[in-house]
């Protein structure tokens, strides 16, 4: 029983890492090239998950709905950045937090005037529904498998995006030395707003893909989005190889711990205190984890060179 727990816990930590690796890809992009904090980036996941709620209660597929809602996210995050954060790139940091944290503000109580503030619930693909047996007696649910096949495959092509494409050679040129990179002729600010409309999307992506397992309500990037800053944290800011590392570490430590830390604990304390112990404990074990991280490596485990 143990050992399938484990198993279960291990898949659920793989892909709640790479729903966070989706999130916190963008966002330390961005930070990374723009040295822009941006607090509002919680939104966009929820703006992904609210759109592929309307467009599948509008189409009746969600694949179809999950294709309009990428481009719409895409858009959301380019017009965001023109109206609202282009203006504060040259600000401090302390205006950054205060402006993104009335974006949210504003964008929070928006999707409750537009959808109402009672959860909405995505229908599973029919072709994706179902579990399938992974092991002797396993069964896994498939659409969960879908999430980390998918998960998997975008950062696969956002690694070759970065690493081997003139754009990405721009982006990684910028995440190291932005204003050599200005000097030699390039549109800064036309890369910024392609690098935040592209990490906008992404949390856009990872907001649409949660849809179907998780209530799509307001408020809901707010949580997620700490956890998307540990990340960053830990992986480095502006790596994206550190942000994957990252995002799988904090999945697994956060599923997986909080499933067995009160068992662990029974090998020390009684039953009952373990259980009590171990309940408390569990949701402070990623920021040990961090500050574990942090003492051996204080710039993360892949920063970007500068």
């Amino acid at each position: 029983m143990t050992a399938t727990l484990f198993l279960i816990q291990t898949l659920n930590g793989l892909q709640f890492g790479l729903i966070l690796f989706l999130i916190a890809a963008g966002l330390t992009l961005v930070f990374g090239v723009m040295d822009f904090i941006n607090l509002a980036h919680g939104v966009q996941y929820m703006v992904g998950a609210y759109l592929v709620a309307a467009f599948s209660a509008w189409t009746g597929n969600f694949g179809l709905a999950l294709l309009l809602a990428l481009p719409t996210a895409l858009a959301f995050g380019l017009l965001l950045e023109v109206l609202v954060f282009r203006h504060l790139y040259d600000r401090d940091h302390l205006d950054q937090v205060l402006a993104t944290f009335g974006v949210i503000v504003f964008l929070n109580q928006a999707v409750k005037f537009v959808w109402g503030a009672a959860p909405l619930n995505v229908p599973v693909p029919e072709i994706l529904s179902g579990s399938i047996e992974i092991a002797d007696g396993l069964l896994y649910p498939v659409y969960r498998i879908a999430i980390i096949l998918a998960g998997l495959a975008v950062a696969g092509l956002l690694y070759i995006l970065v690493s081997h494409t003139r754009v990405g050679m721009l982006v990684r040129a910028g995440a190291t030395n932005p204003q050599m990179v200005s000097a030699l002729g390039v549109n800064i600010r036309r890369l910024f707003m392609v690098v935040f409309g592209f990490g906008a999307m992404l949390a856009g992506f990872a907001g649409a893909m949660v849809a179907p397992i998780l209530s799509v309500e307001p408020g809901m990037g707010d949580n997620i989005l700490i956890l998307a800053f540990v990340v960053i944290v830990i992986g480095g800011i502006g790596s994206i190889r550190g942000a994957f590392l990252a995002a799988i570490l904090i999945g697994l430590v956060d599923t997986v711990g909080r499933s067995f830390a009160p068992n662990l604990l029974r090998f020390f304390l009684d039953p009952a205190t373990a259980s009590q112990t171990g309940r408390a404990i569990a949701p402070m074990l990623i920021y040990i984890f961090m500050a574990a991280i942090l003492f051996f490596r204080p710039s993360g485990l892949f920063p970007a060179k500068r």
